[in-house]
């Protein structure tokens, strides 16, 4: 096990969430998957009751925790994406498996884990600053999934 993993709280499907990410993200996998041994206020003895998994080499962990606490946007996995058709890849894997899209390149699994689908020209364009970054920013808030050409022509003005 790692010395820092991230632990993700689900209701009861930590393995399906585990196992989708595992499928539509590269250096992805499940790694183990560990049975309760014993009963607990929301499972019984045998239920899965973590999962350990990497999304994109980082390595995580999934409680099936029961139903006290939610998934918040206030934590987010963010994939850089280098093209239009990675960010649609990604995007489409999410919402159109029981996701939700949301807004400027952040959508939702069908489990609430938010998620931003972010392309690196954005990134860039924010990293420089200036009349660029305000362009492309500007962009960026009309949009749901991030159009990489409007983005592009955005910071060329």
């Amino acid at each position: 096990m790692q010395k820092n993993t991230i632990c993700l709280w689900f209701e009861k499907d930590a393995e399906a969430a585990a196992r989708f990410y595992s499928e539509v993200f590269p250096d992805s996998a499940v790694t183990a998957v560990i049975r309760a041994p014993g009963d607990y206020p929301d499972g019984k003895q045998g239920d899965v009751l973590v999962v350990e998994f990497t999304v994109v080499g980082i390595p995580c962990m999934g409680l099936n925790g029961g139903p006290t606490f939610k998934q918040s946007e206030a934590f987010s996995f963010q994939i850089a994406t280098e093209n239009q058709e990675e960010t649609d890849r990604y995007w489409n894997a999410i919402v159109n498996n029981g996701g939700q899209e949301s807004e400027c390149g952040w959508c939702k699994d069908r489990w609430g884990l938010s998620w931003q689908i972010t392309p690196r020209v954005l990134t860039e364009a924010m990293r420089v600053g200036g009349a660029e970054a305000k362009r492309a920013f500007d962009a960026m808030m009309t949009m749901r999934k991030i159009d990489v050409a409007a983005i592009e022509a955005a910071r060329r003005g």
